[in-house]
């Protein structure tokens, strides 16, 4: 599992081309800093639809909360924020992909 690292979007000043920012999906899934203005990127540069996972390893009243899956269609991008609700036992977000040929990511923080 890959460690996606921060990429700061000043709020003056933006990121002008948001694709050249990510990097090559890891096979064996990310993992990512979790916490307020804080998102994941995925482009699909495939030929098929993707499916990106995220994983809640918290409980509510002892209850598994189901992980978050985020469809991304063939030549689209999506973002989801980095909510505390994803945050595992060291801090970041585990995140798995269904299929990793073309597919890109990359982490955002917002107003820093």
């Amino acid at each position: 599992m890959a460690d996606l690292a921060i990429k700061p979007v000043p709020v003056g000043a933006g990121i002008t081309d948001v694709a050249a920012q990510a990097t090559a999906a890891a096979s064996g899934g990310d993992s990512a800093p979790v916490g307020p203005g804080r998102f994941l990127y995925i482009n699909n540069g495939g030929a098929g639809s993707i499916t990106a996972t995220l994983a809640t390893p918290g409980t509510v009243k002892g209850l598994a909360v189901a992980d978050a899956q985020l469809t991304v269609a063939a030549g689209k991008h999506a973002m989801i924020p980095l909510a505390d609700i994803f945050r595992g036992v060291n801090g970041r977000a585990a995140i798995t992909y269904s299929a990793v040929t073309s597919v890109t990511v990359a982490v955002f923080e917002l107003g820093t």
